[in-house]
């Protein structure tokens, strides 16, 4: 195979998308787009591309990279494969281990072909996605799912039962990103793009989307917002007065009840952080 540079795949990629719009489903990818393909999927599966990257302060999504992920699965053809004592039926295969990736992997956690985990991490029996990446010294713990194409950065604990979203449609929108060091309680649910900035701390059972309200009730005024978790926070549910045709109800939202100090190390402060609010896990 013909392994094109980088700008040169991201060329032939977005290329071969823009002509698959407007051809039958049943017509392919020529040779070279195939070959392109295949390489931006290797790039991806060992960290050497990203979906989205951090440039400063800002995520910027590198949209040729979800093109590669669906003109992947349009290449690929549906077929049973084995994975130790099991086997399914699926397009995509999974990661395979051989131990010196340094990442522990316990049975029975899956990671599809085309997502990152880097050295350090920890899989427990959980669910990784295509696209997805996993940063050092992240535990993914057990039955805990990340969506295709989430970032999850370094020193990251994603307690039992986290979903994590994926997406890959529409093109430009930002999958959801948890950045260093942010702890997410058991059974918390983050999609539809939000972020999660460092060394914020999510009580169990939060639900955020992109319209869930964030509301700051440190002040004497609660002020409120939507679409990211601030650096530090202090996270848990909390419900909200909405007037109804029949009536007034308790609707969902997220409360954030302080933030989290540097003055001790990580572990510590979030096991701080965490009594301190009476914040559960």
């Amino acid at each position: 195979m013909n392994i094109p540079q980088i700008g040169e795949l991201e060329t032939i990629i977005n290329n071969s998308f823009d002509k698959l719009q407007t051809i039958p489903k049943n017509d392919s990818l020529d040779p070279t787009a195939i070959d392109a393909v295949k390489a931006a999927i290797e790039l991806l599966d060992t960290g050497e591309i990203r979906v989205a990257a951090k440039q400063g302060d800002t995520w910027v999504i590198n949209e040729w990279a979800k093109k590669a992920i669906l003109l992947y699965f349009r290449i690929k053809k549906l077929k049973t494969f084995e994975a130790g004592d099991f086997n399914f039926f699926d397009k995509i295969p999974l990661k395979k281990w051989t131990g010196a990736e340094g990442v522990r992997v316990v049975p029975h956690a899956l990671a599809r072909k085309g997502s990152y985990i880097a050295p350090g991490a920890v899989l427990m029996p959980s669910y990784v996605n295509i696209g997805a990446f996993v940063g050092s010294g992240t535990m993914v713990d057990t039955w805990a799912t990340v969506g295709s194409c989430a970032q999850i950065g370094s020193n990251v604990h994603l307690s039992g039962g986290v979903g994590i979203g994926g997406v890959l449609e529409p093109l430009q929108a930002q999958p959801v990103i948890i950045e260093d060091d942010v702890f997410v309680g058991s059974r918390c649910i983050v999609v539809e793009g939000v972020q999660v900035k460092k060394g914020a701390v999510l009580g169990a059972g939060v639900t955020l989307t992109a319209s869930t309200p964030i509301i700051d009730v440190t002040k004497k005024e609660a002020n409120s917002f939507k679409g990211y978790v601030p650096e530090n926070a202090v996270i848990i549910p909390g419900t909200r007065t909405k007037t109804f045709p029949a009536g007034d109800f308790q609707i969902p939202c997220a409360l954030m009840i302080g933030y989290r100090t540097d003055s001790t190390d990580k572990k510590t402060s979030l096991n701080q952080a965490l009594r301190s609010f009476e914040v559960s896990v």
